[in-house]
C-alpha cells in the first residue's frame, strides 16, 4: 500500500499567497500532479493538517478545489491554522468521515492496516493537546485491533524536533499519550506535521515522523536561539510504502518545476570512459 502525506499546505483564496509571499496553492497543485503521475499508484493520501493559511470559508473551500484533482482516495485532519467547523461544512461526510464531541477522530480500515485519525488541536492556541476524552477514544480504537499493523497520523508531533516555533507551541497530554503507546508494539508510526521538515524520532516504541510543508519549510537552528523564520524551497511530501513484509518505508518527495535528470548511471560513466579516452 502507499500512502501519500500531504502537509501543511496553507492555501489562501484564490490569487493569494501565504505571508503574502510563499506560492502555496501552486505547490500544493504540483505536489498533486506528482502524486498522480506516481508510478505504482499511490492508494491514498492523508493530509496532516494546516490546510488553509487563515481558517476561513474563502482559503478552505479553495483548498478543496486543489485537492479534489487528486486521483486517489483522501482524507484530512485539523492543524492549528484551520477551524474544524469550517473544514467539517467543506469536507464533512468524505475526506473528514466523521466528527464526534467536537473533535475530528476517525478510523480508516484497510485489508492489511488501520490508519487512525486523532485531532491534536488546542482551542486558540498553535499547540497540540490531547485531552482525556480523545485519549480515552483512542485507547478504545487500539484495542479493538491489538495486532493489525497500525499507522496514527495528526497534525502536531508529541516530542520535541529542536525547532524553535513548533518546541515552544508544546504539546499537552504528550506523557499519556506516550503511555498508551507503549502498550501497542503493532503502532508502525504516528505521521505528522507542523515542523514543516522531514524530521523523525523514536517514541515509546514507535516512530514519530514529521512531513515537510508542501508550502514553506521551516528555518532548522538547533542553538535554539535565532527568531522563528521561513525558507521557499521545493514543495514536497512524505510517501509511506506499507510493503508486503509489513514493513512500512518513508521516502521524502521533493516536486521541483524543472528536474535535472534522470541520468542512467551507466550512459553516464561511458561518458566519462570516452572523455578520458580523447584525452589521453
Amino acid at each position: 500500500m502507499l500512502i501519500a502525506q500531504i502537509s501543511d499546505p496553507h492555501i489562501t483564496a484564490k490569487g493569494e499567497k501565504a505571508y503574502g509571499i510563499a506560492p502555496s496553492n501552486d505547490n500544493l497543485s504540483l505536489c498533486i500532479d506528482h502524486i498522480n503521475q506516481f508510478i505504482p499508484k499511490i492508494d491514498i493520501a492523508l493530509i496532516t493538517g494546516d490546510i488553509a493559511n487563515d481558517c476561513s470559508q474563502n482559503a478552505t473551500q479553495n483548498s478543496a478545489e486543489i485537492l479534489s484533482k487528486l486521483n486517489c482516495p483522501f482524507f484530512i485532519i485539523p492543524g492549528n491554522h484551520d477551524d474544524k467547523q469550517t473544514l467539517w461544512s467543506v469536507f464533512g461526510g468524505q475526506a473528514i468521515p466523521s466528527m464526534e464531541k467536537g473533535f475530528i477522530n476517525y478510523v480508516i480500515e484497510r485489508p492489511d492496516i488501520r490508519l487512525i485519525a486523532i485531532d491534536s488541536t488546542k482551542e486558540n492556541s498553535s499547540g497540540g493537546q490531547i485531552c482525556q476524552t480523545r485519549l480515552q477514544w483512542l485507547g478504545e480504537c487500539l484495542i479493538q485491533e491489538p495486532q493489525k499493523p497500525t499507522i496514527i497520523f495528526m497534525h502536531h508531533p508529541p516530542v520535541k524536533f529542536s525547532v524553535i516555533e513548533t518546541d515552544i507551541d508544546g504539546f499537552d497530554g504528550a506523557d499519556d499519550l506516550g503511555e498508551l503507546i507503549a502498550k501497542f508494539s503493532n503502532i508502525k508510526a504516528i505521521i505528522c506535521g507542523h515542523v514543516h521538515l522531514p524530521t523523525h524520532s523514536l517514541w515509546n516504541g514507535t516512530i514519530v515522523s514529521a512531513a515537510p510543508s508542501t508550502g514553506m519549510q521551516l528555518g532548522l537552528d538547533l542553538s535554539m536561539k535565532k527568531p522563528s523564520e521561513f525558507y521557499l524551497n521545493e514543495a514536497g511530501y512524505q510517501l509511506h510504502h506499507f510493503t508486503k513484509d509489513k514493513n512500512l518505508v518513508s521516502h521524502v518527495i521533493y516536486v521541483r518545476k524543472n528536474n535535472d535528470g534522470p541520468y542512467p548511471f551507466t550512459e553516464h560513466r561511458n561518458g566519462n570512459l570516452a572523455n578520458e579516452a580523447e584525452q589521453e
